[in-house]
C-alpha cells in the first residue's frame, strides 16, 4: 500500500526532496545517516538554512515564520527531512516553547522570542521532569515565589528554587522554559503550576552532565539556586502552567514517533542485510529475516496514517488524542528497528568501543549503543505507560 498524492503535493514532495538533499552540507547529513552525536554547531547551521528558506517553523502563525501548509504538507516536509538525514529544528525551539509562547505568550514576549528562537539564536531547553516528578509530572517541587520588594502584585518578580533533571542538550542552553510550583496550597497538583522563561546566565544556575548508559553526555541536571526571573517571563496566567504544558506535550508526542529516520533507518539496514549473509550471501532469503522486515514496514505504514490524523485534528490548543497512540507506537517501533540492526550486526554489534580505525564498518560499532540509547524512548515526553492510561480514558472510555 503507498498513499497517493495529488500532483500538486507530489511537486512539493519533489521540492522539499531536492532542498534537502542540496542546501544543507553534506558532513551534516552523513553524521545523522551515521547515527553520531551533532556539535552544537551543525546544529544551529542546519537551522539556520531552513530559517533562510522558510522551513524552519512551517507549524506556526504565519506572521512568525510559518506556513500556510496543509497537514500532509507539514507531513512530507517532515518526512522529506528525515528521510534526507537533515536534523530537524530543534524540538525545544520548533514543537515546544515556540508554539506555547506563540499561542499563549504576550506581544512582548512574542517579538522578543519567537525570531530568535526560529533562527535557533536562542537555544531552549525543556525545565519539566524532576527527580521525584517525572512520569508524575504534575508532583513536581521547583518553587518559584513572588518577591514583593520588586514590585506588588504580578508586578513582582520570582525567586526560583528547584530542580530539573534528564535536561537534553541543556549543556547549550542559553535560555530554559520551566514549569515551577507558584501555589503550593492549589487543591489540586495539577493546579498552581506556572510556565516560566529562565536566562541559563542567570546567577545560581547550574548545570550537571548525566553520563549514559551508551558513554554520551546527552542529558544534564539543572540547578536553581535563589535564581530570579523577571515577572515579565511568566508565559500567560500565573498558575495556568498545566493547561500550556499539555499543550506543549501534544506537540512533542507527534515529534518523538520520527516516521521518515525510521523508516530511513529501516530501509539502511534492508540494503545491508542483502549482502550480510555468509559468503556475501542475503540474509533476506532467510524467511524469518524477511518477515521482520515486513512486519516493520507494515507497522511504520499504520503509524505514518496515525501522523497523518494526529496533525490534521490537532488545534486550539488541544492536540488528538491520537497523539499518544503515535508517541506509544513511534517509540516501540524505533526501538524494534534499532534491535533489528544489532542483530544484522551479529557479534561485530561487541564493538561499541572501537575506535574509528577499525576495520569493523561503523554501522556495526554503532549498533549497540543506539540501541541503547533508545532505550529512553519509551520513557520521555510522557511514559508509555502513561500513555496507555490516556489512551483507555480519552479514546477508550474506560
Amino acid at each position: 500500500m503507498r498513499l497517493k498524492l495529488s500532483d500538486e503535493d507530489a511537486a512539493f514532495r519533489a521540492e522539499m526532496r531536492t532542498f534537502f538533499t542540496t542546501e544543507v552540507p553534506q558532513p551534516i547529513r552523513e553524521a545523522v545517516a551515521a547515527g553520531r552525536e551533532l556539535t552544537k554547531a551543525q546544529y544551529v547551521e542546519s537551522q539556520r538554512i531552513l530559517n533562510a528558506a522558510g522551513l524552519a517553523v512551517p507549524g506556526w502563525p504565519v506572521e512568525w515564520g510559518g506556513r500556510d501548509w496543509t497537514p500532509l504538507q507539514r507531513h512530507i516536509w517532515h518526512e522529506e527531512m528525515q528521510r534526507a538525514a537533515v536534523p530537524p529544528p530543534l524540538g525545544f525551539n520548533a514543537t515546544m516553547v515556540g508554539p506555547v509562547i506563540a499561542t499563549f505568550g504576550s506581544q512582548d514576549q512574542k517579538e522578543r522570542f519567537l525570531p530568535p528562537t526560529a533562527n535557533l539564536d536562542i537555544w531552549w531547553s525543556q525545565g519539566f521532569s524532576e527527580p521525584d516528578a517525572g512520569s508524575d509530572l504534575a508532583s513536581l517541587r521547583c518553587a518559584a515565589v513572588r518577591d514583593p520588594s520588586t514590585g506588588s502584585g504580578r508586578a513582582a518578580d520570582f525567586v526560583v528554587n528547584g530542580q530539573k533533571t534528564w535536561t537534553t542538550l541543556g549543556q547549550h542552553g542559553d535560555w530554559i522554559f520551566c514549569l515551577v510550583r507558584t501555589d503550593p496550597d492549589a487543591p489540586k497538583k495539577q493546579q498552581g503550576i506556572s510556565f516560566l522563561l529562565v536566562d541559563m546566565s542567570s546567577p545560581g544556575v547550574t548545570v550537571r552532565p548525566i553520563e549514559l548508559i551508551d558513554g554520551g553526555h546527552e542529558v544534564n541536571e539543572v540547578f536553581f539556586e535563589d535564581v530570579r526571573v523577571p515577572a515579565a517571563n511568566l508565559v500567560g496566567e500565573e498558575n495556568k502552567g498545566w493547561d500550556y504544558a499539555k499543550f506543549l506535550l501534544g506537540n512533542e508526542r507527534v515529534g518523538v514517533a520520527p516516521v521518515g529516520s525510521t523508516k530511513r533507518v529501516l530501509a539502511q539496514a534492508k540494503d545491508r542485510a542483502r549482502t550480510a549473509g555468509a559468503g556475501g550471501g542475503s540474509l533476506l532469503d532467510d524467511p524469518l529475516v524477511a518477515a521482520r522486515f515486513a512486519d516493520l514496514e507494515n507497522e511504520l505504514l499504520a503509524l505514518e496514517l496515525t501522523a497523518l490524523r494526529v496533525v490534521a485534528h490537532s488545534s486550539d490548543g488541544k492536540p488528538h488524542p491520537a497523539s499518544s497512540v503515535l508517541k506509544l507506537r513511534g517509540t516501540e517501533l524505533q526501538q524494534a528497528v534499532s534491535e533489528l540492526v544489532v542483530d544484522l550486526a551479529g557479534p561485530a554489534s561487541l564493538a561499541s568501543g572501537a575506535p574509528a580505525s577499525s576495520e569493523l564498518p561503523e554501522w556495526t560499532r554503532r549498533a549497540t549503543p543506539a540501541y541503547l540509547n533508545l532505550r529512553k524512548a519509551s520513557i520521555y515526553g510522557g511514559s508509555n505507560e502513561v500513555q496507555r492510561q490516556i489512551i483507555a480514558r480519552t479514546i477508550l472510555g474506560l
